[in-house]
């Protein structure tokens, strides 16, 4: 009698879950960006919905980096229907849809430092969108650099606002997609 032995499959691609995940996360970011953004406004500063539902999207997920390209593409095309300038969100999600896929390869072996690095790389990741959208916004329409400024508290709120987002659904969603915090290694034997 021969012994079976199962072989662990590398995963290429991305799963149909994931992307079902990923256009549900990203659609609910444009609703919630829709409706409740222009209700909650603390300061001049709000939530940008579609941002913190992205960051979540590479968290849950875990996709490579080209996977994280495309949702920050796909996040840049929703954006394009919100009022702003045209074509700036593209540059923008995108560098930080890249920013969050890389910060998310930050080993951790706890459960709190997993959580924790994740929700500061909400943050970087916020602060890395919103300051390429205003950079590129002074560029377009050629204002004084010195009232870039003025933008900086509202980046730096957006992004703690994303992390609280982010923080408070991490859990949740994690626990309802079945998916561990933390990856188990496994152990060599010798």
């Amino acid at each position: 009698m021969e012994k079976r032995e199962l072989k662990e499959s590398e995963k290429k691609g991305i799963s149909l879950q994931d992307l079902l995940l990923t256009a549900v996360l990203l659609a609910a970011g444009a609703v919630l960006k829709f409706f409740a953004g222009t209700f909650i406004n603390l300061f001049g500063m709000k939530p940008n919905f579609i941002i913190a539902m992205y960051c979540m999207a590479i968290v849950l997920i875990r996709p490579n980096v080209y996977y994280s390209i495309i949702i920050g593409l796909l996040a840049g095309a929703i954006c394009q229907f919100f009022p702003g300038t045209p074509y700036l969100n593209f540059a923008s999600e995108l560098a930080g849809a890249l920013a969050m896929g890389l910060l998310i390869y930050i080993p951790a072996n706890k459960k709190s430092s997993r959580i924790a690095f994740d929700v500061v790389s909400t943050f970087v990741s916020t602060v890395i969108s919103g300051g390429l959208y205003v950079v590129l916004l002074f560029v377009v329409i050629k204002s004084d650099p010195s009232a870039m400024a003025a933008y900086v508290p509202i980046v730096l709120g957006t992004a703690t606002l994303n992390s609280i987002i982010v923080g408070a659904l991490y859990v949740p969603l994690m626990k309802v997609l079945k998916k561990p915090i933390v990856e188990e290694k496994e152990e060599q034997v010798a």
